[in-house]
């Protein structure tokens, strides 16, 4: 059985991350309230954008978890030819 290595990010890297997370919903936010529209408007442009985030977030665990029951799945499936496998040998 293979071994897989678990690739860590750096502390950088996740500071990296979120801080460029925040300023650009610092920005889309500071664009929206500075609008020279109704304020209605600018709620409705706000929502949309939070539905936006909320989607991308849900979308990218879901194709996170995906990913990572299929090489479950295929670590399982190893197992078992190797199971399989070794009995053979012994026969």
């Amino acid at each position: 059985m293979t071994t897989e290595t678990i690739h860590q990010h750096s502390g950088a890297w996740v500071t990296f991350t979120y801080g460029s997370f925040i300023a650009s919903a610092g920005m889309v936010a500071i664009g929206i309230l500075f609008m020279p529209i109704d304020f209605w408007m600018k709620g409705y442009f706000a929502m949309g954008v939070v539905m936006l985030v909320q989607s991308c977030v849900t979308c990218t665990k879901t194709m996170r978890d995906v990913h990572e029951g299929r090489r479950m799945h295929n670590r399982i499936e190893d197992a078992r030819t190797e199971r399989l496998l070794m009995s053979v040998g012994k026969d």
